[in-house]
């Protein structure tokens, strides 16, 4: 895009043209320059964290007497602003930029730099009236703020749209076993027919999968509220007066209602944003466990007259341009390219995570990119599942019940009452002649009252002692519901 309009704008390494408009400077300009890669920024999530730095920082530089009253407030408004979403298309760096993130963090530095000064009744840009290093990145480094930001950004990602898109799925699962539990159908192993079961314990097995998977995702976000903010460039926190990270980190706890705290060893966090690359592994086992009921949903609504057909997904698009009538299970399928698409953005995580170098990782921009990017569109579509297909799934009653009465793995019954090698032939001959168990029995002379007994598919399909009592765990005292404490307050 052109502009007819510029300014010049000024670094350390001399003068470059801008648009007048803009209220990013030089530096960010040099990074347009440098880093037409792929035209993807950072979320806003991550830029809400980076202003939400810039604000706490400010604030504690007021308190601390170190920073010009006027003017901290006057940043901490331009931080609010761009918190609410403002000034969004003047952060323009590539999420394959400079190392480290110094371009992503200038960005932030100079639009907050430039509001903050109009704010002041001065002219955009002036950075006689505030300066992006001295007062905007005042007691702060690239090193420690894109790093707290990954975390902040994630944590509250976490907290506020994931886990509840998962609490989510979790009740509509609970409800669809509920409403399931009466419906007696034939379990299936290694893709065979097995013993009968419900199909309200099928959809048990989901809820109670996402709700431990959630435990596990707030266990080891906790990981991500130790900030080490003040640390600045490798963890001697130099140029930061005392006092700032306290009071800094305090400031942003309270805003984000997160227990955000300081790291144990601020040089363990300058080295290495591990913590990063645990919950994204967390992640990417959720996306796992997310495409496993998506293959079965896919599994038990297949035909509808050539597979499964014990399920019936909600129509929510036609399946076919060429095929009229034909309904496809595009939700799950959905579901199945987002589990796909977490997974390598874990691997980038993972491997960007594996690349710290003495005193600093570099590769903090690209594993930002993508692990927001995997938070986000885990919770869209988890959202987008839940809402389409699972609260309306229907069940075929009679299909699964048939299906349960026929399947020949009703033989493991009758072990107890004529043993495993009468049994067997039960099974043999009823395959040779293609009828059912219970008329192979008949036609070997089993007596009928035997059959009766061993073949109560009701009988066979409940649960005989085998459910525990909720187990307590290291945060929530019970593992009945899951709750998120870490994910709810720094009080």
């Amino acid at each position: 895009m052109s502009h007819l309009n510029t300014r010049t704008v000024h670094d350390s390494l001399g003068d470059i043209q801008i648009p007048e408009e803009a209220y990013y400077g030089a530096q960010t300009a040099r990074a347009i320059e440098n880093f037409p890669i792929s035209g993807i920024h950072l979320p806003h999530a991550f830029v809400h964290a980076q202003a939400l730095i810039k604000w706490a920082a400010s604030k504690a530089h007021a308190d601390l007497g170190v920073l010009e009253k006027t003017k901290a407030e006057a940043i901490c408004q331009a931080a609010e602003e761009v918190m609410a979403g403002k000034h969004a298309n003047w952060f323009k760096v590539d999420v394959y930029q400079a190392g480290a993130g110094t371009s992503q963090n200038m960005n932030v530095n100079e639009v907050i730099a430039s509001r903050a000064a109009e704010l002041l009744g001065k002219q955009r840009g002036d950075s006689q009236a505030v300066h992006p290093n001295d007062d905007v990145n005042k007691s702060q480094s690239t090193n420690d703020t894109i790093h707290v930001a990954m975390n902040i950004a994630g944590m509250n990602l976490l907290a506020n749209e994931l886990d509840p898109a998962l609490a989510g799925l979790q009740s509509a699962l609970e409800e669809k076993a509920t409403a399931f539990a009466a419906i007696v159908k034939a379990g299936r192993t290694h893709l065979q027919d097995a013993v009968p079961m419900r199909l309200g314990h099928e959809f048990a097995a989901y809820a109670e999968n996402i709700r431990r998977h959630r435990v596990w995702l707030e266990q080891n976000a906790a990981a991500l509220l130790a900030i080490g903010l003040g640390g600045n460039a490798v963890g001697t926190g130099i140029n930061t007066p005392p006092g700032f990270a306290d009071i800094a980190v305090k400031y942003i706890a309270e805003a984000t209602k997160l227990a955000f705290h300081l790291p144990t060893n601020p040089f363990t966090f300058n080295q290495n944003p591990d913590e990063v690359v645990l919950v994204s592994g967390v992640l990417r086992n959720i996306a796992q466990a997310l495409g496993r009921i998506a293959n079965d949903l896919r599994l038990l609504a297949s035909g509808p007259r050539t597979g499964f057909g014990e399920l019936e997904l909600p129509a929510v698009q036609p399946g076919s341009s060429i095929m009229p009538g034909k309904v496809n299970p595009v939700m799950a399928e959905m579901m199945n390219m987002v589990a796909y698409q977490v997974a390598g953005c874990d691997t980038t995580v993972a491997q960007a995570g594996a690349a710290g170098q003495l005193e600093l990782n570099v590769m903090m921009p690209v594993m930002a990119a993508n692990f927001l990017h995997e938070i986000h569109i885990l919770t869209t579509s988890v959202t987008a599942l839940t809402e389409k297909c699972i609260y309306g799934i229907a069940a075929d009653e009679a299909r699964c019940r048939w299906y349960a009465e026929n399947t020949l793995s009703l033989a493991t019954a009758l072990n107890v009452e004529v043993g495993y090698e009468e049994a067997a032939k039960l099974v043999k001959h009823a395959l040779a002649h293609d009828i059912s168990l219970r008329e192979a029995g008949q036609a070997i002379g089993v007596d009928e009252q035997t059959l009766n007994k061993a073949l109560d598919v009701e009988r066979l399909s409940q649960v005989v002692d085998s459910v525990a009592p909720p187990q307590s765990n290291a945060l929530h005292g019970t593992g009945a519901k899951p709750t998120t404490r870490e994910f709810e307050s720094a009080d």
